[in-house]
């Protein structure tokens, strides 16, 4: 983990300057704006980190998550004067934000005051790691990789709304309409994978509650079937997907197939790698046929023969 946060960090410097210094380059009204964002999410990221370090919950860039794209895409499409496409983007990531912001908040994730909450357990076991042990090493990884690189990613995923602006000019086309679709169906499939989820958890804290015999996925620990039987991670390949689509509204603007704005999708794609690296080094230690699991099925993309 702790050479996957290097890693994507080395590549958040160094992917998004080589692609804006090569690729088209934006007007005097879209660098403001672009500025302006980098200063929004520079103040939420010093305000993450000490929030986090006052409270020691490390989960505060997680509560905004999902309300941070909103924002700033709203802003963007305001800023190019409402025009359909980026009002479109806007609208889908509102309709992203919300269901995600709901999924966290039935966790727990939201608390009064806003600070507390639910903390991802996966901040407790890297704690544990030697060479975050000590009291300054973990402040420096707050500081570096959760609070500055997680909000800068979050800002970079939704940047292809400035490209979309690019090309107010452009109307609306079929591919919008393939990324408008596309979108909403891996939203409504990350839907359906959380909710599987969240119904295995609370009915197998329930059975084990009452103390009942547990069998299947409730005897295992953690759910194998459904959309979790055909991928291990059905929510990530969504989220990732989703993302991926949200690139293809620049693209159709602009007919540029690769332009700098693709710098956040492919950000977010090694972060769920790593991420998922770790939740399943976790889950392998705890349950005892997940490393099974793993064998048989694969990570992000069902087989198709």
């Amino acid at each position: 983990m702790i050479r996957t946060a290097l890693l994507l960090v080395a590549t958040l410097i160094a992917l998004p300057i080589i692609a804006i210094y090569y690729d088209k380059p934006l007007d005097p009204g879209q660098w403001a704006t672009v500025k302006t964002l980098f200063g929004m999410m520079t103040a939420v990221a010093v305000l993450c980190f000490l929030v986090s370090e006052a409270t020691r919950n490390y989960s505060q860039v997680d509560k905004l998550w999902s309300l941070l794209p909103i924002g700033y895409v709203w802003y963007v499409s305001c800023r190019a004067g409402f025009d359909p496409r980026t009002l479109l983007m806007a609208v889908l990531a509102t309709v992203w934000g919300l269901r995600l912001s709901y999924n966290f908040a039935r966790r727990g994730g939201y608390q009064w005051p806003p600070w507390r909450g639910e903390e991802d357990y996966r901040w407790a076991v890297l704690r544990q790691n030697p060479m975050l042990a000590g009291r300054y090493s973990w402040m420096a990884f707050n500081l570096f990789f959760i609070s500055l690189y997680q909000n800068t990613l979050i800002l970079l995923f939704t940047l292809p709304v400035v490209v979309a602006w690019q090309g107010q000019n452009t109307p609306l086309n079929v591919l919008d309409l393939i990324a408008a679709t596309l979108f909403v169906a891996f939203v409504a499939l990350e839907t359906i994978a959380d909710q599987q989820q969240w119904n295995f958890q609370q009915e197998k804290y329930r059975l084990q509650q009452l103390g009942a015999a547990l069998e299947g996925d409730y005897a295992r620990g953690f759910l194998a079937s459904k959309l979790w039987g055909l991928v291990r991670h059905p929510n990530y390949t969504a989220e990732q997907a989703i993302w991926l689509c949200f690139y293809l509204f620049s693209v159709a603007a602009t007919g540029r197939w690769v332009n700098w704005s693709l710098a956040g999708a492919l950000l977010l794609l090694l972060l769920f790698i790593g991420s998922s690296d770790f939740s399943e080094k976790i889950s392998s230690e705890k349950y005892s046929g997940y490393k099974d699991y793993r064998q048989r099925v694969p990570r992000f993309l069902p087989r198709l023969f």
